[in-house]
């Protein structure tokens, strides 16, 4: 009997991680082709550099060029230059950065990726609990006053971007007010520690950039849970129970617990485009994560580190999807016992 109920659940799981691994090796292969898309030559900031500060001649500069043009494989074809980044990439070798040659490029990713995780991670949470649970108790008191209040300040913030937003309020906080520092993980020329002052210095800089993130998300999801909650409402069950007497909290529960599943799967698709969202808020702030590493890269033509940084990137976010679906499949029996029937 457990056996019967559990082939289902590790299809679907199956199925979902095939789908994972083909997107994932398509979405290396568009990291592969973009950077390359890019028009100017990836040597030619750290050609500029050794020149300047080396004052050598134009020989010696070609010369060196040719060996770092074999030393990053530039030369080769470019079908080459994919297989070689594939299997590189399987086997966890990124590479080395181009700009801070000779610097690994996962000597330079690791360090950022848990400044842009403790920014992503914590302020989309409070933003889909937040906005939830706004939402539904807006859709559940529809036409009151509240519910007017809630739906059209989510309508105007939900269609605040990011960056729009993230300049509004370094003007207001830190410009105007002075409250909250505008630039940086911390202040310039400390060196990072785990005391006391440091942290609370992290977290002044850190509210900034996390309510951007934070307040452009609620929105989206207060007005989604709300469209729930009302279809849900006018459900059967919900009818049924009124008429048997059932208390109002008690059917609240049930509403909200069945409009909360769609939102579960929303929250795996959002982190995708969040993380678009926070690449570019930490460019505004100034952030030491993977957004403003990416903003250099780019910067510089270093292919290697930015396929690197989207390597990792789009792996924790399969891994996050993935997360989603098994969770979702717990909470949800329709969907494993639904690949058992097809």
């Amino acid at each position: 009997m457990r056996d019967h109920a559990l082939n289902p659940f590790i299809k679907y799981l199956g199925r979902r991680f095939l789908f994972l691994l083909i997107t994932y090796f398509i979405a290396l292969t568009i990291v592969f082709i973009l950077p390359r898309a890019i028009p100017g030559n990836p040597l030619a900031s750290l050609l500029g550099r050794i020149s300047q500060q080396a004052q050598v001649n134009p020989e010696y500069i070609r010369s060196v060029e040719k060996t770092l043009m074999e030393e990053f494989g530039l030369g080769k074809p470019v079908i080459v230059q994919y297989f070689e980044f594939i299997g590189k990439a399987l086997k966890g070798d990124l590479g080395t950065s181009i700009s801070a040659y000779p610097k690994k490029v996962l000597d330079l990713v690791i360090p950022v990726i848990p400044w842009t995780l403790a920014l992503l991670i914590p302020s989309i949470l409070i933003a889909w609990i937040v906005g939830n649970t706004l939402g539904a108790f807006a859709g559940y008191r529809r036409g009151s006053l509240v519910d007017k209040i809630a739906l059209n300040t989510s309508l105007v913030i939900g269609q605040i971007p990011y960056y729009w937003l993230g300049m509004l309020l370094i003007f207001a906080l830190t410009v105007k007010l002075k409250i909250f520092p505008g630039q940086g993980g911390y202040t310039q020329g400390t060196i990072p520690n785990f005391s006391l002052n440091f942290i609370l210095d992290v977290l002044s800089h850190y509210i900034l950039p996390s309510l951007s993130i934070i307040i452009s998300s609620l929105g989206g999801w207060a007005i989604g849970t709300r469209m729930l909650v009302v279809n849900e409402l006018d459900s059967d069950y919900v009818s049924f129970s009124e008429h048997l007497g059932v208390k109002s909290n008690t059917i609240f529960g049930y509403v909200f617990r069945n409009s909360l599943l769609p939102q579960v799967t929303g929250l795996a698709l959002s982190l995708g485009s969040s993380l678009g969202g926070a690449l570019i808020t930490e460019i505004i702030f100034n952030y030491p994560g993977t957004g403003y590493l990416l903003f250099r890269a780019l910067s510089t033509l270093d292919y290697p580190l930015i396929q690197g940084i989207f390597v990792i990137l789009i792996a924790s976010i399969y891994l996050a999807n993935f997360f989603v679906d098994f969770v979702y499949a717990v909470i949800d029996p329709r969907v494993r016992l639904g690949q058992g029937e097809s």
